[in-house]
């Protein structure tokens, strides 16, 4: 099998980026067994977004996959998985201006991804504009890790922080691949 990047940092981006999702989205699959899919269902649907995001990291990586359509499912799967956890159906946060904070960020990102998505010559976009993608889905995580440090911890703690950060490495995924690529 023929792999797509060539240079070792690079590979090393993208195979650790894929192993710590994986991990990321095992823990949160027991979690959801734990716990019972009554109380967990929301994260079961979105880590089948981002067990997809993973599939189509290594796709491309192993050149399974063009980088169109790399571009337009993984790009597809982040959106609806932003606009689910973060839009539609928001975790409760203690204070409120958390709450818009994460809300905003999540409707910037949302809207960033579209334009990145309808591109029809995305290879121009640039650095810049591809590791604004994942500034901002950090900032979403860190504004969800900040409210869960104020408020008191209990049995989900430990799963939120992992599920908090899953997306976001994802969205390092995307971003690295995409960086290589534009670049070539």
């Amino acid at each position: 099998m023929s792999i797509r990047f060539k240079n070792k940092s690079d590979v090393f981006n993208i195979v650790v980026t894929v192993l710590a999702a994986v991990l990321s989205v095992g823990i949160m699959l027991y979690g959801v067994w734990h716990f019972g899919l009554r109380e967990t269902w929301p994260e079961l649907v979105l880590n089948l977004f981002y067990i997809a995001c993973i599939l189509l990291i290594w796709m491309f990586f192993f050149n399974r996959i063009q980088a169109f359509q790399f571009n337009y499912w993984c790009t597809v799967c982040v959106g609806i998985a932003v606009l689910l956890r973060d839009i539609l159906f928001p975790p409760h946060l203690a204070y409120y201006s958390l709450h818009l904070s994460c809300l905003a960020l999540s409707v910037l990102l949302l809207l960033m991804l579209t334009y990145f998505y309808a591109r029809k010559d995305w290879r121009r976009y640039t650095k810049g504009n591809l590791w604004t993608i994942f500034v901002v889905d950090m900032l979403i995580a860190l504004l969800y890790n900040l409210d869960i440090i104020l408020e008191p911890t209990d049995e989900f703690t430990s799963y939120m922080m992992v599920e908090i950060w899953i997306r976001p490495t994802i969205t390092y995924g995307l971003v690295a691949c995409f960086v290589k690529e534009s670049q070539d």
